[in-house]
């Protein structure tokens, strides 16, 4: 018998209910109201401000007028309070991993992990923060000093997704307080409280006022926000973690202030299977990468490529553990997937699971909505027989759908592989070494697991290339994507002494 989990708050106030601006809580200039739903019932359990441009302006007015004292603050002072905040983010787990269950469906394991995930990386960018200072260049002739100096780039708008509303955050205000950035924030409109129960962290931390601000908006009126930050040429960098269509948007509209941009898009993740792979770590491996967070990840894997020869006992192990995941609410402690976001993303995944039976494939496991559950919930599925005319090979279906395509030769694996234009995650399993680093050579992507599903970790840098985006997140590459470069150069200095 399942136990049930109390997706109750201890701290109410965790869900404060309005924007951040310049230190203090506000409701929207417009009072209209934005409704939050569990996506595990559809039932609406929260509202926050639907702001409009008036709102946005406020928050950039805040930003750009704290922005000269938070720079001048020591790197030591930024690298404290970070500190001070990620202690507050673990001390608040359980609520945080509550809420994170409650506004995104996730099972609340995935939720308190996401949250201790969240603060690794404020915890890796309060050390980080001395770390940036920049470099002493050897001159070329006598009597100067050459410095390259980093410094941060100014106000940033962050944009962030709904799939990871703690992470996300986290990731990218982290970096930017770190580098001596202010920050303006829109978190997407079906998870913004997790985004607003971070803040109010932050605030008790003792971020000054005007360092960071954020601003909630329901999907029609995000446009109407985010056009006064692309517009505004005191905001200096855009990042933004979304569709690709949305990027290219964004980076058409920043270029006419030639703002800094960091942007992590889509991905269409291969996964492949060799022959001479360790099938059962490859399984496990699979799992990790592909069922976490219901499939709702941009790096999870959506093409798995198998090779002929071990084809079919792959599947087979594949099945077995696919078939006894439990789906089910955050509220139910058996639970191991929980329901997708929303409707409009079960239509899309069962219109790829129909497209793709249409086409050839077949299926082995799941491959149906569980509307006894809710609206919102699929079966995890895998398909054999796919292949890349399907549109679950095109496009990212975001969800618990693995559709497997046997391969005979490496060379014909690889062009398959790269065959997209994206390039954000790839991953491989083989125990020949030779094969190992040739494969991770080819594959055009930015991120590559070898005979590892879990790759994601604050020390590492996360991004992709192509049509995935640029920039970095986590590392140092990540600190660096929030400053810019002074070159100073002294000169008049005389001849060495003696």
């Amino acid at each position: 018998m399942s136990t049930l989990h109390s997706l109750a708050l201890v701290r109410d106030d965790l869900m404060p209910g309005r924007n951040w601006i310049d230190g203090q809580w506000r409701d929207a200039a417009s009072a209209r109201r934005l409704e939050v739903s569990d996506p595990a019932t559809d039932a609406v359990f929260a509202t926050v401000p639907d702001s409009g441009a008036a709102d946005a302006q406020a928050a950039v007015d805040a930003a750009h007028a704290a922005f000269p004292a938070w720079r001048a603050v020591p790197a030591k002072q930024r690298a404290q309070l970070l500190k001070r905040w990620n202690a507050l983010i673990l001390q608040h787990q359980e609520d945080l991993g509550r809420l994170v269950s409650r506004e995104q469906g996730k099972p609340l394991a995935e939720g308190r992990g996401e949250v201790a995930y969240a603060a690794s990386y404020v915890e890796w960018f309060a050390e980080e923060a001395v770390r940036g200072g920049g470099e002493v260049i050897s001159p070329p002739v006598a009597g100067r000093r050459m410095l390259a100096l980093k410094e941060p780039v100014g106000v940033v708008a962050a944009i962030t997704p709904w799939n990871f509303p703690a992470a996300m955050i986290a990731r990218k205000i982290a970096p930017a307080l770190a580098a001596g950035c202010t920050v303006v924030c829109k978190p997407a409109e079906d998870t913004p409280l997790t985004s607003l129960a971070l803040v109010r962290l932050a605030q008790e931390a003792g971020v000054p006022a005007g360092v960071l601000n954020i601003v909630t908006a329901s999907r029609e009126r995000t446009p109407e926000v985010v056009d006064v930050w692309l517009a505004d040429a005191r905001v200096r960098k855009i990042t933004f973690t979304g569709s690709t269509p949305v990027g290219k948007h964004l980076a058409r509209e920043a270029a006419g202030t030639l703002k800094k941009l960091s942007l992590e898009l889509g991905g269409n993740a291969p996964f492949i299977v060799f022959e001479d792979a360790d099938l059962e770590a490859a399984v496990e491996g699979l799992m990790a990468a592909k069922f976490r967070n219901g499939g709702q990840t941009c790096v999870c894997p959506n093409r798995v490529f198998v090779q002929q020869a071990v084809h079919d006992r792959f599947v087979a192990l594949l099945a077995d553990r696919v078939e006894v995941l439990q789906v089910g609410p955050a509220t139910d402690a058996a639970s191991q997937i929980g329901p997708m976001i929303n409707a409009r993303a079960v239509d899309k995944i069962d219109r790829h699971v129909q497209d793709a039976l249409s086409r050839g494939a077949r299926v082995v496991v799941g491959g149906q909505r569980l509307p006894a559950l809710g609206l919102n919930y699929y079966a995890p599925t895998v398909m054999v027989d796919a292949d890349a005319t399907m549109a679950c090979s095109c496009e990212e279906t975001f969800g618990p759908v693995v559709p497997v395509t046997r391969f005979t030769t490496e060379a014909e694996v690889v062009a398959a592989a790269n065959d997209t234009p994206f390039g954000l995650a790839a991953y491989f399993f083989s125990t020949d070494v030779q094969r190992i680093w040739r494969i991770a050579d080819a594959l055009e992507t930015g991120i590559v697991g070898i005979n590892e599903g879990a790759l994601a970790a604050e020390a590492a840098p996360f991004g992709g290339v192509k049509e995935s985006g640029y920039g970095r997140e986590g590392s140092q590459h990540g600190l660096e994507d929030y400053q810019h470069v002074k070159y100073v150069c002294q000169g008049g200095l005389g001849q060495p002494a003696g």
